[in-house]
């Protein structure tokens, strides 16, 4: 007769070989979808550039510029303000609008900024799934709590209970503007 604590280790080793074959489905379905946003993106900047060199010519000879150096004509225009997707989380700073985090973030500060100002409570990351349009199953709960780690990690919203996010002291008091 088999003992119970090698039947517990066995139901175990189970459970646990579940969980990381489940993180192995997420990390390649999170690969792909950020190789299929960035792939959007790109087709985005292209029809905007499209529309802006076949725009009507109102008298302004900025559609109409020439590059004086042909190694400048492949390269990319700097970002201003707005972040590029899986681009990197800066630290919150005093003064820093909201605009230099990907739409995504953004999202998540506004549910949480919204929650608090409705004296709601913390967020979870079930409930921001919901609040996306995502089923809240495992892999789309964890992409988002992932994401809600990143920006607690460089001091956006807080984690005073795991799992349980709230907007941090400083990025409170600025409703998302700078």
């Amino acid at each position: 007769m088999p003992s119970v604590v090698g039947l517990l280790e066995q139901h175990e080793l189970a459970a646990r070989r579940r969980v990381n074959g489940l993180r192995e489905a997420a990390d390649r379905i999170q690969a792909e979808l950020a190789a299929a946003e960035q792939e959007w993106q790109e087709w985005a900047i292209a029809r905007r550039r499209v529309d802006t060199v076949l725009a009507p010519d109102d008298g302004n000879t900025a559609g109409t510029e020439v590059t004086e150096d042909p190694r400048d004509a492949d390269a990319s225009p700097e970002p201003r303000d707005a972040a590029k997707p899986k681009s990197q989380v800066p630290m919150w700073r005093e003064g820093l609008a909201w605009a230099v985090l990907s739409v995504d973030y953004q999202r998540i500060l506004t549910m949480a900024a919204d929650r608090q100002r409705l004296r709601q409570g913390a967020l979870t990351c079930q409930e921001l799934a919901v609040m996306f349009g995502l089923d809240a199953v495992p892999a789309k709960v964890e992409a988002l709590r992932s994401k809600a780690k990143r920006l607690v990690a460089r001091g956006w919203p807080a984690e005073q209970q795991p799992g349980r996010f709230t907007l941090a002291p400083g990025p409170a008091g600025h409703d998302g503007v700078s």
